[in-house]
């Protein structure tokens, strides 16, 4: 992944009414307009917000907006079938992204500008799904108790001179399950399970808390070791909190496996629903939120690494340096999901 300088600032936008996707926009019959597109969304940012509200004053297409859990969100879309309004599935994650398509609730759509803005390995071979945004899983690391030269990779973690200095979350959590798939991928089974027992074995305390608290309790001497997602370190280092801002001074940022396959990345991302009544709509909007204005809106205000080739980072993830991105198309994530889970309980991760 090549490095950028500069960073644009987000343009102002134009406030527009993002109505909630309800009863009171009528049936199946009514919903299907020229001039909206329904999404249904995991993410919650703000500026997300305010890309749909740009969207809307470029194109003039109202776009309604709900809000819930990537699994509520993928049993509602079940649920509603043949029947629902939602034009756009936003989730986090590929492996959520996979499992809707797996359930046949997605479309497969491609255009060019997709194509040109999303490169292939950020997007499913059959056009089902397309990263928006990327993610690294990463080591951070106690600048006071550990020297970056003695990091290396993932495997590495499972070795015992680990042992007890580890933080990480839950197996339960969608992105040490997809972290395991990649694993999976590169050794088979056998391998992974032995890592993930390792890491197990090496763990300072039971998995607990978000991404979030394992970087604050590397900071606080609870573990020296933390594997967590960029996005969430972006977030803590340029927060409101004074503490979290702190953290910057005592947690290091290390990318694995640079001398072979690159750093684990993930995605959040979007698909076209399988009986979406606007999908000309829904990919006008998928085509906007992976060009270069939006891509540099994300990159800016939420500290994620944008899917376009060329758009400058934020400073934070700049200051990080360049490093070698995992290229594993995505969709593995999802196909080897249940693979990992299982390795995750037969490890004892829990």
């Amino acid at each position: 992944m090549k490095r950028l300088t500069g960073v644009r600032s987000l343009m102002a936008i134009g406030v527009v009414v993002l109505a909630a996707c309800s009863g009171d926009s009528g049936g199946g019959d009514t919903s299907a307009d020229a001039g909206v597109v329904n999404v249904y969304s995991h993410r919650h940012y703000d500026t997300d917000q305010e890309l749909f509200r740009r969207f809307t004053e470029l194109t003039g297409i109202q776009v309604n907006v709900q809000t819930a859990s990537a699994d509520e969100l993928i049993t509602r879309l079940e649920t509603e079938g043949a029947d629902t309004e939602a034009d756009l599935l936003v989730t986090v994650d590929a492996g959520r992204l996979e499992r809707a398509k797996v359930r046949g609730l997605l479309r497969a759509v491609s255009s060019e500008t997709l194509e040109a803005n999303v490169p292939a390995n950020l997007r499913d071979p059959e056009g089902y799904w397309y990263g928006l945004t990327q993610r690294g899983r990463v080591i951070v690391y106690a600048k006071d108790r550990v020297s970056p030269e003695d990091l290396s990779t993932y495997e590495d973690l499972a070795d015992p001179k680990w042992r007890g200095k580890i933080l990480v979350r839950s197996s339960e959590n969608i992105y040490n399950q997809s972290l395991l798939a990649s694993i999976i991928a590169v050794h088979g089974d056998d391998e992974a399970e032995r890592w993930a027992e390792g890491v197990v074995q090496n763990m300072a305390r039971t998995p607990q808390g978000s991404d979030r608290d394992q970087v604050r309790d590397v900071a606080a001497g609870v573990g020296d070791l933390a594997i967590v997602n960029t996005y969430y370190l972006g977030l803590l280092f340029n927060g409101e909190d004074e503490r979290d801002r702190a953290l910057v001074d005592k947690v290091g940022v290390f990318f694995p496996n640079q001398n072979d396959r690159g750093a684990h990345m993930n995605v959040s991302g979007a698909g076209v629903t399988a009986y979406s009544p606007n999908p000309d709509n829904a990919l006008r909007l998928l085509e906007f939120l992976t060009d270069t204005e939006a891509q540099t809106s994300y990159a800016e205000a939420n500290y994620e690494y944008p899917v376009k080739p060329g758009i400058a980072w934020a400073e934070t993830l700049t200051e990080w340096g360049e490093f070698r991105p995992d290229t594993l198309n995505l969709s593995v994530l999802g196909e080897l999901n249940t693979r990992a889970v299982m390795v995750f309980d037969r490890a004892g991760w829990r």
